[in-house]
């Protein structure tokens, strides 16, 4: 049995977002890497992904499916539920997607301040943006 994914997989300051790089939607990245160890029940991806609606999840599961990233599996049986899992074609997003995130990562200090720069120069501040602490860390998400 795979070991659950951990509820701060992605802390809310994950620089997945400060990412320039998209791999699909706001949210497909960080399902990839949710699934990158096997598949996973909607129900497990929500731990993780619990800033993302069920809707939304739903969206970026169908998208990826129909991309070709992503399998959806019906287990039929004694408990019956559906299980998402990585295709070939999305286990070779692992290796880019590995770079894009140390890349976000290593650049993150220059990507909060161009934002936060940008952000007074224009009087405006997306609504969704905290910005971070001084004793926030640097996720690898």
């Amino acid at each position: 049995m795979r070991e659950p994914l951990p509820a701060d997989m992605f802390d809310e300051l994950c620089p997945s977002p400060l990412n320039p790089i998209r791999f699909g939607d706001k949210w497909a990245a960080l399902i990839i890497r949710c699934l990158e160890d096997g598949p996973r029940r909607f129900s497990e991806l929500r731990v993780p992904l619990r800033r993302v609606t069920p809707k939304v999840l739903t969206g970026s599961l169908r998208s990826l499916e129909r991309s070709g990233l992503v399998s959806r599996t019906v287990r039929t049986g004694a408990t019956p539920h559906v299980e998402y899992g990585l295709t070939s074609l999305g286990r070779s997003m692992l290796v880019p997607l590995a770079a894009a995130c140390a890349w976000a990562e290593e650049h993150w200090d220059e990507l909060i301040d161009a934002r936060e720069s940008y952000d007074d120069a224009t009087g405006k501040r997306p609504a969704h943006v905290h910005a971070p602490g001084p004793a926030a860390g640097r996720p690898g998400g």
